[in-house]
């Protein structure tokens, strides 16, 4: 039997998924693959990636995003239960922070005083006017999309 194509690909998530590399996995279905992060923000930090490469949010067919967020809520209700957290942050990079590129989304298990605060970034406010501006322009571009 020939190795899965995606064992031979220089992502390190299609290697994973391939075989070709060890991770610690927490689900393993057709579709979707999660393992530990190996760089937890803390223990249970689980990511849930397509079995199939898509390197970006764009290119994620939606059938597959509705089985990695399907996934994902299922990972996380097993934090919950397994580990006693409260709840979860779900987290998704696309192309500037992602250090895979690889779509995956972090399902994060949390309790309360944990320490993780907000977003890991500086936040704003809208200039008045901006905020309806702003939107629509992206409805204009969600409908020529």
């Amino acid at each position: 039997m020939s190795p899965h194509p995606a064992a031979e690909s220089g992502c390190v998530f299609d290697r994973i998924a391939g075989g070709a590399l060890a991770a610690d996995l927490v689900l393993d279905e057709p579709e979707v693959l999660a393992f530990l992060d190996h760089r937890p923000l803390f223990a249970g930090h689980t990511l849930v990636i397509p079995r199939r490469h898509v390197a970006t949010l764009a290119d994620l067919p939606p059938e597959m995003g509705a089985a990695l967020l399907e996934a994902s809520r299922r990972v996380a209700a097993a934090q919950r239960e397994a580990l006693g957290c409260q709840g979860t942050f779900l987290a998704l990079n696309d192309v500037v922070s992602q250090s895979v590129p690889h779509v995956h989304l972090h399902v994060v298990p949390r309790t309360r005083g944990d320490g993780l605060r907000g977003f890991f970034w500086p936040r704003t406010r809208y200039a008045a006017g901006e905020a309806a501006e702003v939107a629509g322009r992206l409805r204009s571009a969600l409908g020529a999309a």
